[in-house]
């Protein structure tokens, strides 16, 4: 199938040496809806990082096809973002538009039309002027699902979108991503809710550093594959010794 793909060849990344992902090997399909899941440490956010150029590999590759890492859609963990910055609701989703506008571009009517109706898409209709500070950690994950509906990226990554958001956001939300999935998009995310995996996302990665399982979702989150992954993290060791990835790679 031609389109945006990402292959991961032998990928490890690695924080002071030590693998938060080792030896990865697979691809995110065009057009595919994928759950990456695993128990804390097990290397999700690290593996969406690294994707997105935050982190560089220590090892094997990440390859693009028909696909500029740029034009990435990607919402990180919400600790990670800034909400006391003093600006709106609207003007935030309009920074979804930021490779069409260029950072200090003028907005047009059209564009600003497109940021209400990408408000009205997650249910904000009226809170264009409101201070983003002002939200509700839900409200604001609904802008910033706004934000990415602005940007259109034919990939798009999110972080545990759902965390710390009430049930009718995370449905409203899901919503959006099966939207996304249905006009061709590739979505791929980080999640912890094995059954919300289930019924929304038909294909998974489990990881515990290194890959479990990849592939269908009923598959890959068996029983025997989640006891595998779970005996995985409790071997971990964090004072373990640094990783020689130029001597595995010599080997």
């Amino acid at each position: 199938m031609t389109g945006p793909t990402i292959h991961l060849k032998d990928l490890t990344v690695a924080y002071d040496g030590h693998p938060a992902v080792h030896h990865l090997t697979g691809s995110f399909e065009p057009g595919s809806l994928t759950a990456i899941a695993g128990a804390n440490g097990a290397g999700k956010s690290t593996l969406v990082k690294a994707i997105v150029g935050d982190l560089k590999p220590a090892g094997g590759s990440i390859l693009f096809e028909h696909l500029d890492r740029r034009e990435i859609g990607y919402l990180p963990q919400a600790a990670e973002i800034e909400r006391r910055f003093p600006i709106s609701v609207l003007d935030t989703v309009l920074l979804g538009a930021w490779r069409r506008t260029g950072a200090f571009g003028c907005v047009s009517r059209a564009l600003r039309r497109a940021g209400e109706e990408a408000l009205s898409a997650v249910r904000l209709d009226g809170f264009a002027a409101r201070p983003v500070g002002q939200l509700s950690s839900g409200q604001f994950q609904r802008v910033l699902f706004a934000r990415l509906l602005l940007q259109d990226a034919a990939v798009i990554l999110l972080d545990e979108p759902f965390t710390a958001v009430d049930a009718r956001t995370t449905a409203d939300l899901l919503a959006l991503v099966g939207r996304w999935h249905g006009e061709g998009h590739t979505v791929i995310a980080v999640l912890h809710d094995h059954e919300q995996i289930r019924r929304h996302f038909p294909r998974t990665l489990l990881l515990a550093r290194s890959c479990v399982s990849w592939g269908a979702s009923v598959e890959a989150l068996s029983p025997a594959n989640l006891s595998a992954a779970n005996a995985l993290a409790e071997r971990w060791h964090e004072d373990a010794p640094v990783c020689d990835l130029r001597a595995e790679d010599a080997a």
